[in-house]
């Protein structure tokens, strides 16, 4: 009968590993059931599994590839794999597989630690961890970079709700982002990526600027706040604060306009989003003169936000047509959908407030940005700190490959 073998080599990295063994085990008949290679600073470590033919010995293969192997300075170990084992990796193949994600500006041992500790106790198994992030230049780090791992998981957590509360919790006490996910064929084929405006792709809630213009700035910056939190209704709240803007001078939404800063890593995401084929929207339950002064600048596929009523060159304190709350988002969402026929399972939505949260519910990726307390809680995935960029590493993007992309 034919028999299993883990043949693990290990050293410094150098070429010609994978074909010296290939071609050590090529004299024996030897099948490969399983191959995989990683290499971290110069020390590669590869693995083959390989089914040995019977009548043949494991010893002659280990002298074989240790006589082979030592000399270009590798070391060799082969591990006898028992059938029943066997079979039982060859069952977990149709097990659901889950992404973790670790985003940090720097990652300590402690981050890794927690992560894996409240895996384990929820019964996943982590197979595979890859780093997403660049290499790290030792002499010039600083606040604004960031740190990537991704975890690769086999299984499913005892309790998802559970796990999910756990990895919110510890990301909070470390200062950390933790996405978790799914790993099904929709995380690599998404194709819309829908944004809120205010303090998500800008730094600042236009509304509360335009405040500031009329005079009333203390004023609608409170309303704002509560909105936020989901503590009054969006609709009346807005009305109330578009009220007080009554006898604005319109000059002043360009003057307001002109001095908007993009939320970090806002630019380089789009910027990719684009190259790599994406649609992008913006939905916005702001202002459209706003959202379209994005657009030109950013290259947005799509903007949907309120019509503020000027007449006369100045601002009545009213908007033209029904007012975009968080209801009215999610439908503007499966609009774009339907347009662009994609199914939910491929949008990706980005926000910060409460009114955010229909739209984040129902996109196959619903991401909070640097949100309120209670949006992170209820939607499915939070970056608190890092910048908007950060979401590549969510879609499995490493800084490699979108480096590549904007050389190309």
């Amino acid at each position: 009968m034919d028999k299993i073998l883990l043949v693990n080599v290990f050293g410094e990295d150098k070429p010609g590993v994978t074909n010296a063994v290939a071609e050590s085990l090529t004299s024996f008949g030897i099948g490969v059931l399983d191959i995989g290679q990683a290499v971290i600073h110069d020390q590669l470590n590869l693995g083959i599994l390989v089914c040995v033919p019977a009548g043949k010995l494991f010893s002659d293969i280990q002298n074989t590839l240790t006589k082979t192997l030592n000399e270009i300075s590798m070391q060799v170990r082969c591990i006898p794999v028992s059938r029943d084992s066997y079979d039982n990796w060859v069952a977990n193949q149709g097990k659901s597989r889950h992404i973790i994600t670790l985003l940090a500006r720097r990652i300590e041992a402690r981050d890794l630690a927690a992560v894996t500790d409240v895996t384990l106790k929820y019964g996943l198994n982590i197979d595979k961890i890859i780093r997403l992030s660049g290499r790290v230049d030792f002499s010039k780090r600083d606040d604004l970079s960031q740190a990537c791992v991704e975890f690769s998981a086999r299984g499913m957590p005892k309790n998802d709700n559970d796990f999910r509360k756990s990895l919110l919790e510890l990301a909070g006490k470390h200062d950390i982002d933790i996405a978790y996910q799914e790993d099904n064929i929709f995380r690599s084929n998404r194709q819309l990526v829908v944004f809120d405006m205010d303090s998500t792709l800008i730094n600042a809630e236009v509304i509360d600027e335009l405040a500031r213009e009329a005079g009333v700035g203390g004023e609608v910056s409170k309303i704002t706040e509560l909105a936020m939190e989901g503590k009054l209704d969006f609709k009346q709240s807005f009305t109330k604060r578009v009220g007080l803007l009554k006898g604005l001078d319109e000059e002043a939404l360009h003057r307001v306009a002109c001095r908007l800063s993009l939320n970090e890593g806002a630019d380089y995401l789009i910027s990719s989003l684009r190259k790599l084929g994406y649609r992008t929207a913006i939905i916005s339950g702001g202002f459209s003169f706003f959202g379209r002064y994005l657009q030109s600048s950013l290259g947005v596929d799509y903007v949907y936000a309120n019509e503020l009523d000027v007449v006369d060159g100045i601002v009545t304190g009213k908007v033209k047509g029904d007012i975009i709350d968080g209801e009215r988002k999610a439908e503007i969402l499966k609009e774009i959908a339907k347009i662009q026929n994609l199914s939910l399972d491929q949008v990706i939505a980005v926000g910060d407030g409460a009114n955010d949260l229909p739209m984040l519910n129902i996109a196959g990726l619903g991401i909070a940005f640097r949100a309120k307390q209670i949006v992170k809680a209820s939607a499915q995935q939070a970056i608190s700190n890092a910048g908007l960029d950060g979401i590549l590493y969510l879609l499995g993007y490493s800084d490699k490959d979108i480096s590549k992309l904007h050389h190309n």
